[in-house]
């Protein structure tokens, strides 16, 4: 039986570029927040480094959200089940295994480490955990949920009416995991396990399920979205007001702590970060729809499409540039010097990841085993909108 296509949802696409500027910018003002403590303007890069953490969540949630709106309706059988992990070895897995390579390789080589039987049992020992660089956990993270992803899918597939429970059932696990590894278990890289971001995957996988309901919902009251009692616009400001009350609070504590020293018990860290991580989605998505709808906005668009549907290559590409462009740092000692050498980090790294991978999907054949798949991009030039465009981070 052939499956009707799913309706495209550009939003998505902006979503994601807003995800990768936040991503590159927590990098790029980490060493700013251990040096530049002292400065009055500490303020400022406490607040990007850690309010911009949206995005490896949100990342997470729109995976699931694409993922169960593209599946939802399908039959869970071999085929399906042959296709979708073909397409993830290919263009997930694959580039993950040749940046792990490479970045292991350059750390290796700048410490001088001889090459022997315990350095490649290292490399897989740390291929198989996230850890062959800093930001690589995020991909062995989504690995975790590719393998849950079909046992969930059929599972709200035979018993629909837990659906509407899924959001209720991955706070409980999260919050579960968090709890008990606090006062029991104590595991090591928490970070590095799904259960941890458990909600906003399941959040994820509820919008997918019920994106045309809740669409459906919007679109009829959109002809009262001026009056202040309109349902949606109701509905939106609470979810803005609990996203910046959490954000800003979060951000808030770290300045405490990094400025002076002040301790803070790490649930509350954990609930402020959590609430502000599960309203980003929904609250980057109307970012998106405003961008949509505003004709004035519209020069935006066309570049942030464009970023969106290379993310998943600038994710695994910036921290190269950045690691460069820090190599090169000369001695400066005029502050506002300093001050434009930080800047001058995101721009190198946002940047030349940018052309990097846009360059390598219009010129390089075989791009998709670096970046995944930019094929479509390639053939469909800046004008795509397709959700379907950046299968890396599905």
């Amino acid at each position: 039986m052939t499956t009707l296509k799913k309706e495209k949802i550009p939003e998505l696409q902006l979503v994601r570029a807003l995800c990768i500027i936040a991503v590159v910018t927590v990098h790029a003002t980490s060493y700013a927040t251990l040096q530049m403590t002292g400065s009055r303007y500490f303020v400022i890069y406490n607040f990007l480094n850690i309010f911009m953490k949206y995005g490896t969540p949100t990342f997470i949630a729109i995976s699931a959200f694409v993922l169960f709106y593209n599946y939802n309706e399908r039959p869970v059988n071999k085929a399906l089940l042959t296709s979708f992990y073909k397409k993830r070895f290919l263009y997930i897995l694959l580039p993950y295994f040749m940046f792990s390579l490479f970045y292991f390789a350059l750390t290796q080589l700048a410490v001088g480490s001889p090459f022997n039987g315990e350095l490649i049992r290292n490399f897989f020992v740390k291929l198989f955990t996230g850890k062959a660089y800093t930001h690589l956990y995020f991909v062995f993270i989504n690995m975790q949920f590719y393998l849950l992803f079909p046992f969930l899918l059929l599972l709200f597939k035979r018993y629909p009416q837990i659906r509407k429970y899924s959001i209720v059932a991955g706070i409980l696990i999260q919050w579960g995991f968090i709890l008990a590894n606090k006062y029991h278990f104590q595991v090591a890289n928490r970070g590095s396990w799904c259960l941890t971001y458990f909600s906003y995957y399941m959040l994820g996988a509820w919008l997918g399920m019920y994106y045309p309901q809740i669409k459906t919902w919007i679109e009829a009251h959109r002809s009262e979205q001026t009056k202040k009692n309109n349902p949606p616009g109701m509905v939106f400001r609470g979810i803005w007001a609990i996203w910046l009350t959490s954000g800003i609070s979060h951000t808030m504590l770290y300045y405490q702590n990094r400025r002076y020293g002040t301790s803070f018990n790490s649930l509350i860290y954990e609930l402020l970060y959590s609430t502000f991580a599960f309203t980003s989605l929904l609250v980057l998505m109307s970012v998106a729809r405003f961008l949509l709808r505003k004709s004035s906005l519209s020069f935006l668009y066309q570049p942030l499409e464009r970023l969106g549907s290379f993310s998943f290559g600038v994710y695994l590409i910036h921290p190269l540039f950045l690691l460069l462009y820090r190599q090169l740092s000369p001695t400066i000692s005029t502050s506002w010097l300093l001050h434009l050498w930080y800047v001058g980090g995101f721009i190198i790294a946002q940047g030349f990841s940018w052309i990097a991978v846009s360059l390598s999907a219009r010129y390089l054949p075989f791009a998709w085993v670096l970046f995944g798949n930019v094929s479509q991009n390639k053939k469909e030039g800046s004008h795509t909108t397709s959700h379907r465009s950046s299968p890396a981070f599905k």
